[in-house]
């Protein structure tokens, strides 16, 4: 059934199929056993810290995560929900029909119903509970001390922008946009350096290609985006953005931002501006 997706989606490349253990149930001929298992474990990390990230992308009853993309300048990695307990991730080349590979794996879903998913270690009530205690610290008053007036310019500019924080080569954070508690710049740079390491760890699931460089994560949910991209110097930008928002607009202008965020990224002890 997963040889679907690579038989009738030109540039399709793998898809395996893994529990939320990460433990591969399943894989299109052609791939190692070892990177099977490679990338069922990388892709159930990139899924638990993707829904660990709901309260970033915003407030509200649904948080549901909806899916996980990354973007690399050799291809695509895609991951979905496959039914309790199970997902399913598929690589493509870079020129992809993304609607095509998207409708392909949902329907893949579909067919495959609750056959062959797994019961979830930890209940949705539980995690729900942990993103809404992580949430109320990023409700909290105050700021990360470093405002970075180039980030509220792009929220400030991109109607239902919420959030941007920046993360230095060492994980910890360099500013954010204002209202941003510590806790939540904490929390949420812990957790992107966490997706970011799982990103580059899939890069050979992509495909294999001459200077291969990974450019972006992207994480869906039902309320809202989050957004992870380079920054330069070992460091990332996170941003956040409510799911009716222009996001072709706000990661144009996040990009666009990067260049002018180079004095926040030196390491800490050295010079930086405020």
């Amino acid at each position: 059934m997963l040889e679907d997706i690579v038989q009738n989606v030109p540039k399709a490349r793998h898809a395996v199929l893994l529990s939320a253990d990460g433990l591969p149930r399943g894989a299109t001929d052609g791939m190692a056993q070892k990177d099977v298992r490679t990338i069922s474990a990388a892709m159930a990390g990139m899924q638990s810290l993707s829904r660990a990230t709901s309260h970033f992308a915003g407030p509200g009853e649904n948080r549901q995560w909806n899916q996980t993309i990354i973007e690399f300048s050799h291809g695509w990695i895609f991951l979905i929900g496959a039914g309790q307990g199970a997902y399913l991730a598929a690589a493509a080349a870079p020129d992809v029909d993304m609607q095509q590979i998207s409708f392909r794996m949902h329907r893949l879903v579909a067919r495959l119903g609750n056959n062959l998913t797994s019961p979830p270690r930890v209940t949705a009530e539980a995690a729900d509970g942990q993103a809404d205690r992580a949430g109320g610290q990023g409700d909290a008053a105050g700021g990360t001390g470093i405002r970075i007036t180039d980030l509220d310019e792009v929220v400030g500019k991109v109607q239902g922008a919420r959030h941007a924080v920046l993360l230095g080569s060492d994980g910890l954070p360099r500013g954010a946009t204002s209202g941003m508690s510590q806790d939540l710049a904490d929390t949420i740079s812990a957790a992107m350096t966490g997706i970011h390491a799982y990103s580059r760890a899939t890069s050979q699931f992509a495909g294999v290609g001459q200077d291969a460089q990974w450019r972006q994560t992207v994480i869906e949910f039902q309320h809202g985006w989050i957004f992870l991209i380079s920054a330069g110097r070992g460091a990332f930008l996170a941003a956040a953005a409510e799911h009716d928002a222009d996001i072709e607009e706000f990661t144009t202008r996040l990009h666009q931002v990067v260049p002018q965020l180079g004095a926040y990224t030196a390491a800490r002890g050295e010079a930086s501006r405020t």
